[in-house]
């Protein structure tokens, strides 16, 4: 059987990195994979350049044509797509071209559609689409919730690669790093970080450092001035090796407004950098309060300072979140598991379709 699998652009992003980890690592002797999406800084790290199709940010008439002809030229069977664009063009082909195609959809984010038109987003996905992975189970209860088909649903946590993710050493830097990484949007919330910042300037030596590039890049680069936080705050721009950022702060902070099951949260738990985090969405599927890192409850300065200030005052409690940590990701959330997971998404629509089939002939 066939695969397809699409993303929007191969920009560095949650989506996208998920695209590639399945790019570099699926592999299966009944199944043969295909991939597309319009290009990035990311492209260089397909490993299958021989089997993608090269999509554009621009015209969706030119992509719906690229991708019909090479549906049919591959005979692909499966369209796994990871954005609700690229889900968009396997639902028009799927309709108006009538071919056998089964869609996949992988839902990373939430959706304009969802929240602007929730019947016609449920409807959809209820009428089209085979099999929807969730990324966290905040995600697949919150479809359940709109009415989509619960059946239809499989959660599989984002995996780490845990070779390239290995625990650091234990040690301190002075001062001490405090962390986000993110892109510079509003959603992310980096105003709160320097919030954060500016409230624990005068305590004992804490250095903030905001890695990503975004949109809010000039707003918050003038938020650290005005705020006389220069020396404070560093803005990293884009960050091309997100492990090393990573290893290099001693905590990481996730300051979002919305989330759905960020990355960063089992990377920096995987190498071993405690995660101090907001409760949204999936991420305290990861982490326990003062298990495998500390949640706060609300969107507080306050309470982020007295989380960052106990962790550091108290050497035992970090050592335990470090260790608990490394072992939560080792246990539940390696990137084996995730590609063995969605491997059994493919081959039970393989199975679904090989039973269909034989019915269909045994009629004949």
């Amino acid at each position: 059987m066939n695969v397809l699998l699409l993303t929007d652009k191969l920009i560095v992003g949650g989506a996208e990195t998920y695209f590639c980890k399945l790019e570099n690592h699926l592999a299966h002797r009944n199944l043969t994979f295909y991939y597309g999406a319009a290009e990035g800084e990311l492209q260089s790290r397909l490993l299958h350049q021989d089997k993608f199709v090269k999509l554009t940010r621009h015209s969706h008439r030119r992509n719906y044509r690229t991708l019909s002809r090479f549906i049919k030229k591959h005979a692909i069977k499966v369209i796994h797509a990871n954005s609700l664009r690229m889900l968009g063009y396997g639902i028009l082909l799927k309709h108006f071209c009538k071919w056998d195609i089964q869609l996949v959809y992988t839902k990373h984010n939430v959706t304009i559609l969802e929240k602007k038109m929730p019947f016609l987003f449920t409807k959809l996905l209820n009428t089209y689409v085979k099999r929807i992975i969730t990324v966290s189970q905040f995600e697949r209860d919150s479809l359940v919730m709109l009415g989509v088909n619960p059946q239809r649903i499989q959660t599989i946590h984002n995996g780490v690669d845990l070779q390239q993710f290995p625990l650091k050493k234990a040690g301190q830097a002075s001062p001490i790093h405090v962390g986000i990484l993110a892109r510079l949007s509003d959603e992310k919330n980096h105003e709160l970080f320097i919030e954060i910042a500016e409230k624990m300037k005068d305590d004992k030596p804490f250095r903030f450092f905001i890695g990503g590039d975004g949109p809010e890049k000039d707003h918050l680069q003038q938020l650290i001035t005005h705020k006389r936080l220069d020396d404070h705050v560093v803005m990293c721009g884009e960050i091309k090796d997100p492990e090393a950022f990573i290893k290099d702060m001693d905590v990481m902070l996730v300051t979002s407004k919305r989330e759905v099951f960020p990355m960063v949260v089992i990377e920096s738990m995987a190498v071993g950098t405690p995660v101090v985090s907001i409760d949204r969405g999936g991420i305290k599927e990861a982490v326990r309060d003062g298990v495998t890192g500390h949640l706060i409850p609300r969107h507080s300065a306050d309470l982020f300072k007295e989380k960052i200030t106990q962790l550091f005052s108290n050497p035992r409690l970090q050592s335990h979140i470090v260790k608990n940590s490394r072992e939560r990701v080792e246990q539940d959330f390696s990137l084996d598991q995730m590609v063995k997971k969605t491997l059994q998404e493919y081959l039970f629509i393989a199975e679904e379709t090989k039973k269909f089939s034989s019915v269909v002939l045994n009629k004949e």
